[in-house]
C-alpha cells in the first residue's frame, strides 16, 4: 500500500507514524510545503521570547529521525498543487527546484492546516507587519524583537495574540494589543477574563477593546496602525493574530467536499466524500462533542487523534473521532485560564438552557503555605446536571481542574458524579474536598433545589429583592454591594424579624459558603432566599 500524506506538523506527521507501526510494508510518502515536517507551533511565541532559547528544541520530529527511525520518505519544500482524483495521484512541485512530478497514491491524507487570517486592510502586506504560523516567522518576529525594537502593535487577543504580547514584552518592548471584542480570549465568557485583562495591564500591556485596526502605514521609519476611532499608535512593526482559516483550497478544487467555513468535511473516521482520501487537522470541520453541531476549533491536541485515527482507518480498525470539545489552556505573566466544553455565550446562541455556577477556591489547602485563588465556573443543565461547560483562571491548577471537567464529560458525566470524584490529595496538592467536588456540590445542590441562586448580573434594579450581607461587619465595612443590608450570618437567626413578611431575600457572603448557609437557615424559616452564586468576590470582579 502506497500512503501519500500532505502537509505534516500535529495532523500528518501523527498519521504518518502510526501508519508505518500499523504497516511496516506500506510505502509513505510526506510532503511538506515548508522547510520542517514535525515542528512544535505551540511553543513559537516562547522562542521569539526567548524562555525557548534553542531553535532546535522546537524540532519535535527531525527529518533525520523521520527517515531512520520510521522509514518515511519525508518531501520538504515540496508542494501539493493538485489532486487528481480520477487518476489517484498528485501533482508536486520541487520548490527548490522548481520543477513539477506526479506522485501516485493508494490512500492519500490531507493535514494542509489553516493559515492565519489577512484581512483586507490597507498596508497589511507591508513587510513591518508580521504573523505566526512557522519557524520563518518565528525567527523573522524574534529578529525584530532583538534588533532594537521597542514597540509592538498586535491585533488580535486570542490565544496567540496574548501569547505573543507576553513574550514581546518580556524582551522588554512595549506592546499594544488591540481587539475587536471587549474581551481578551474571545472564546472564553467575559467575566472570567476581567482578572486577565488587569494583570495585563499591571504587566505594562496596552489594552484596546473593542477596536480594530483600519489601516498600516509603513511609508516613514515607522509604522503607524490607525484604529476605528480613529486613534494612531506608532510601533516598530506589528502582528496580526486575528485567527485563521483552513487551507482547503487544494481539497475543494478537486470535488472534495467542504462546510462554510472552509473546512473540509469528514466522517468520524476522518473519511471524505472520497474514501481513498482522508482529511485531519486545522484543515477539517468536525463536530462538537457536547451538541454534535458542526464546529471547527483549531487545536494540536485533536490535530494529534486525527492523524492516528484516519491511519487506523486505513488499516481497517475501527477507530472514531468523538468530536471537539475545545478543551485548551493559556497562559499569561505567571497566571493561567482554561477552559472546556461550551462557555455561556455559546450556549445562549444556540437557545440551550443551561444554570451556571461560580466558586472561588485555592488550588490547595489554605493552611499549607502558597496557596493561590483561582475564579472557577460550571456550566451544567438546570434539570439533569449534565455538564455543559467549565472555564477557570488562576495560577497553580487551574488546568488541572478542567482537565477533570474535559474527562467527566467524555464519560458523560454529571454534577453529581463531581461530588464523588475521588482526587488526590495532599495540602500541597489540593484539598481533601477539591475544587472539582466543590463546584459539584454547589451545582448538584442547584439541582436539587437545595440552593436556589441568583447572579452578579441580576441583581441590577431588583426592587422585589432585598440584599443580605451576611459578612462580619468588619468585612462590609470594607465594600458591599449598593443597597445591602449587613446582617452576619452568626446573628441571621436572632434578626430574621428585621427581613419583612412576604420579602424575597438574595443573601451573599465573600464567595458564597456562608450565603449558602444563610439561604438555608431562610428558607427553612418560611422565607423566599437565594443565594448570589460566587458572592462579593464574583460581583467586585465585574461591577465594582
Amino acid at each position: 500500500m502506497k500512503i501519500v500524506i500532505i502537509g505534516g506538523v500535529a495532523g500528518g506527521a501523527s498519521a504518518a507514524a502510526r501508519a508505518r507501526r500499523l504497516g511496516e510494508s506500506a510505502e509513505i510518502v510526506v510532503l511538506e510545503k515548508g522547510d520542517y515536517p514535525s515542528f512544535a507551533n505551540c511553543g513559537l511565541p516562547y522562542y521569539v521570547g526567548g524562555e525557548i532559547e534553542k531553535r532546535e528544541k522546537l524540532l519535535v520530529a527531525p527529518i533525520d529521525m523521520l527517515r531512520q527511525r520510521h522509514r518515511l520518505d519525508v518531501r520538504v519544500r515540496s508542494e501539493a498543487i493538485k489532486i487528481d482524483r480520477t487518476a489517484k495521484k498528485v501533482i508536486v512541485r520541487d520548490l527548490n527546484a522548481g520543477t513539477e512530478y506526479d506522485e501516485s497514491y493508494d490512500k492519500l491524507v490531507i493535514a494542509t492546516g489553516a493559515s492565519p487570517f489577512r484581512p483586507p486592510i490597507p498596508g497589511i502586506q507591508s513587510d513591518k507587519i508580521v504573523a505566526l504560523r512557522d519557524l520563518n516567522d518565528a525567527d523573522r518576529m524574534r529578529e525584530l524583537a532583538i534588533s532594537g525594537a521597542k514597540r509592538a502593535v498586535i491585533v488580535g487577543a486570542g490565544f496567540i495574540g496574548i501569547e505573543v504580547a507576553e513574550n514581546l514584552a518580556r524582551r522588554g518592548l512595549q506592546v499594544t494589543l488591540v481587539e475587536l471584542a471587549d474581551q481578551i480570549l474571545p472564546p472564553w465568557d467575559r467575566e472570567m477574563v476581567l482578572p486577565l485583562e488587569k494583570h495585563l495591564k499591571q504587566e505594562g500591556v496596552e489594552l484596546k477593546l473593542g477596536s480594530s485596526a483600519t489601516e498600516f502605514d509603513s511609508s516613514g521609519k515607522s509604522l503607524v496602525v490607525t484604529l476605528n476611532d480613529g486613534t494612531k499608535i506608532e510601533a516598530d512593526f506589528g502582528v496580526v493574530c486575528i485567527g485563521v482559516r483552513p487551507d482547503s483550497k487544494l481539497a475543494a478544487d478537486a470535488g472534495i467536499e467542504c462546510g462554510p467555513r472552509g473546512g473540509i468535511l469528514v466522517s468520524s473516521n476522518m473519511q471524505t466524500n472520497d474514501p481513498d482520501i482522508y482529511a485531519v487537522g486545522d484543515v477539517v470541520q468536525t463536530v462538537c462533542s457536547t451538541t454534535g453541531a458542526p464546529t471547527q476549533i483549531p487545536l494540536a491536541g485533536p490535530a494529534n487523534r486525527q492523524g492516528r485515527i484516519a491511519s487506523d482507518h486505513i488499516f481497517g480498525r475501527e477507530s472514531t473521532y468523538r468530536g471537539t470539545q475545545g478543551t485548551a489552556v493559556v497562559g499569561v505573566f505567571g497566571k493561567t485560564a482554561a477552559m472546556t466544553g461550551l462557555s455561556e455565550k455559546v450556549l445562549q446562541s444556540k437557545n440551550i438552557e443551561y444554570e451556571k455556577i461560580y466558586l472561588h477556591p485555592t488550588d490547595h489547602a489554605g493552611y499549607f503555605p502558597g496557596a493561590q485563588g483561582m475564579f472557577f465556573k460550571l456550566l451544567f443543565a438546570p434539570d439533569s446536571g449534565k455538564i455543559l461547560g467549565a472555564q477557570a483562571v488562576g495560577t497553580s491548577g487551574v488546568d488541572k481542574r478542567i482537565d477533570v471537567i474535559a474527562m467527566a464529560m467524555q464519560a458523560h458525566l454529571s454534577v453529581f458524579d463531581l461530588e464523588e470524584a475521588e482526587l488526590c490529595y495532599a495540602p500541597q496538592y489540593g484539598h481533601a474536598k477539591d475544587p472539582v467536588n466543590m463546584a459539584g456540590f454547589i451545582a448538584s445542590g442547584v439541582v436539587r433545589g437545595d440552593q436556589p441562586i441568583i447572579h452578579a448580573d441580576q441583581l441590577a434594579g431588583r426592587s422585589d429583592l432585598m440584599l443580605i450581607d451576611v459578612r462580619t461587619t468588619g468585612e462590609f465595612s470594607q465594600g458591599a454591594i449598593p443597597g445591602a443590608k449587613n446582617i452576619p450570618v452568626e446573628q441571621l437567626r436572632e434578626r430574621l424579624a428585621e427581613i419583612p413578611d412576604g420579602q424575597k431575600v438574595a443573601a451573599y457572603c465573600a464567595v458564597g459558603q456562608r450565603g449558602y448557609l444563610a439561604t438555608r437557615i431562610l428558607l427553612q424559616n418560611g422565607i423566599d432566599a437565594v443565594n448570589v452564586s460566587g458572592g462579593y468576590r464574583r460581583w467586585a470582579i465585574e461591577f465594582a
